[in-house]
């Protein structure tokens, strides 16, 4: 007997330095478990092994490792405490050795043909944490002293099991953790709706290895959720049928704004068959500033397969999907308005330059050169060549109030009143008169224009020229500088006003330049204007050159005292100059 004893000794010795080298050594729960089930094979030659590990919130023990069991049984089973050899031996903390599976009413028959069974609680400071399983199919195949080294074992192994489980559950935790963090950051830069719903399929794969996949968002009205997105075993698939808010589990989750796990689903009344291979689902709703936005709904075909820490994760990351959604959308929506907005703009902008005119007058003494350059898309000032009889030809330049698209519409007004008056050919300030008489039928509120209005006759080469608050125009004379001192109230603002008009006549090389305050106006930054002073320097200096050279120079000359500073204002430039045969172009 002693020699027995001895030789057990020898066996046991070496077996708990290979435990403590397991316990000391791992902390993977899948490699701790497979160690411990070569250690017990080291002592006990077995067919069929198990380690089952207690989920403390439902008291049932589940197979975390198995040999000799079908897997898809497995996966599937659940052992509440107390039930069968296994549930005993974790309720009684105790180990249970069973010689006839038969003979006991505890055993419950999960594999054929079993005759014997070993059952070894697993327990770290007095609580049961999981129960290591043999079974044989021979009858009393399992002794004494297998229980006494199956328990040996047991009590060592217990707290390795126990670490390496805590390390991969914490291990688990800060790896969801990190990787919710980089799905938010990522899904919060994606501002295309369907693209944001297929790159959160594609990143919740990576937290949950479900095999379908829908996004379901709530329709305006608030009574259906429609999907938008599918996944069904890693394949994008379309589904049309849409879901009232109440019904179903997408519906329930949606109504009552909270999670729904269902581990069986064939279990459950409110869940309603779409895919009959699946088995458990989890919904989570999608909630953002306390309104329900759709719902996140995952569906697998194993029962159970969804897990409280799924549900826990999920929910914590459908607040930032909530929020990258509604993001997305209000991105989306403004895209539409601006881009509705750009396609008026452009086309608001081609009306406008087309109510200018395409080309200049070609008059034989007369040069006539023009630019507009609106501050935004389209602006307010407006120029325009309108031709009278004999030779003649009149010339307006305005400015009116505000900016954008209401000063274009109301310059649209005012070059038709213009046209309107034209065929007439009325006199500078007789055109001033009558314009200022149409806006003043139709008043609108803070409108006006401030226009300029010149005739000029080609043959006797004369100029008349009448005001209506535009800056004082600029004639050049022998490379002399002077104001036209023409002023008057702008048009739109009061029904009767009169205007002043001034008649020049005109001799070889005299130049006359228009301009809006916009050129004035421009200012650099440090907050000085470019004024009158330096625009009649750029005039003085040019005055030799062309018309087409001059409105260039100014605008060059504008642009580069406000470099840096955004235009504030419209800017409009027409120069006409006289010819001679003494003219000196460049």
């Amino acid at each position: 007997m002693a020699v027995a004893k001895s030789e057990v000794q020898t066996h046991v010795d070496p077996l708990l330095l290979e435990v403590a080298d397991v316990v000391n050594t791992t902390l993977d729960l899948d490699t701790t478990l497979r160690r411990v089930a070569e250690l017990v094979r080291k002592v006990i030659d077995y067919e069929i092994f198990g380690i089952l590990l207690l989920n403390e919130k439902t008291q049932e023990l589940y197979f975390r490792f198995s040999v000799g069991h079908q897997r898809e049984v497995a996966e599937r089973m659940r052992i509440k405490l107390g039930e069968g050899v296994t549930g005993a031996a974790a309720q009684k903390g105790e180990a249970i050795l069973v010689d006839d599976v038969a003979a006991d009413s505890r055993y419950i028959p999960v594999l054929p043909n079993v005759r014997s069974e070993l059952a070894v609680p697993l327990i770290v400071k007095n609580r049961v944490i999981g129960v290591i399983d043999i079974e044989s199919p021979q009858p009393h195949h399992f002794t004494e002293e297998h229980k006494r080294l199956l328990t040996l074992i047991a009590s060592r192994m217990a707290i390795g099991i126990e670490n390496a489980r805590l390390y991969t559950r914490i291990s688990r935790q800060a790896r969801t953790l990190l990787l919710l963090n980089e799905i938010a950051r990522e899904l919060t830069s994606i501002l295309n709706v369907d693209e944001l719903l297929k790159r959160v399929g594609e990143l919740l794969s990576r937290l949950i290895d479900f095999q379908m996949f829908s996004i379901l968002l709530l329709d305006s009205a608030g009574t259906t959720l429609q999907h938008r997105f599918s996944l069904r075993f890693q394949e994008n698939i379309q589904l049309k049928h849409d879901i009232p808010v109440g019904e179903g589990l997408v519906g329930y989750a949606a109504q009552h704004k909270q999670a729904v796990l269902v581990r069986d689903v064939k279990k459950d009344a409110r869940y309603i068959e779409t895919n009959p291979e699946t088995r458990s689902e989890l919904v989570v709703p999608l909630i953002y500033q306390d309104n329900v936005i759709g719902v996140l709904d995952l569906e697998h075909t194993k029962r159970g397969f969804f897990t409280d820490d799924h549900q826990r994760t999920i929910t914590t990351l459908a607040a930032q999907i909530a929020i990258a959604i509604e993001n997305a959308r209000l991105y989306e929506q403004v895209a539409r308005q601006e881009k509705r907005l750009e396609r008026d703009l452009a086309m608001a902008r081609e009306l406008q330059f087309r109510l200018l005119p395409q080309s200049r007058p070609k008059l034989p003494n007369l040069e006539i050169a023009a630019k507009f350059s609106p501050a935004r898309a389209i602006g307010g000032d407006l120029y325009d060549f309108l031709p009278y009889s004999n030779s003649r030809l009149a010339l307006a330049i305005g400015d009116i109030s505000g900016k954008g698209a209401p000063a274009a519409i109301y310059a649209a007004l005012v070059s038709g009143i213009l046209r309107s008056h034209a065929p007439m050919e009325p006199g500078p300030a007789e055109m001033l008169a009558a314009v200022n008489y149409s806006l003043a039928e139709r008043r609108i509120e803070g409108q006006f224009v401030s226009l300029i209005y010149a005739v000029w006759d080609d043959e006797n080469r004369t100029l008349q020229v009448s005001n209506s608050g535009l800056p004082r125009p600029v004639f050049c004379r022998k490379g002399k500088v002077q104001l036209i001192e023409a002023t008057g109230l702008p048009l739109g603002l009061f029904d009767d006003a009169e205007y002043d008009e001034f008649t020049f006549q005109a001799e070889p090389e005299d130049m006359f330049v228009f301009f809006s305050d916009g050129i004035l106006d421009a200012t650099n930054k440090a907050g000085d204007l470019f004024g009158r002073t330096r625009l009649e320097k750029v005039i003085n200096e040019c005055h030799g050159n062309s018309a087409e050279s001059i409105v260039k120079s100014v605008f060059k000359a504008a642009a580069e005292h406000a470099k840096g500073v955004d235009t504030f204002d419209d800017q409009t430039v027409v120069a006409i100059k006289v010819k001679g045969s003494a003219s000196k172009r460049k």
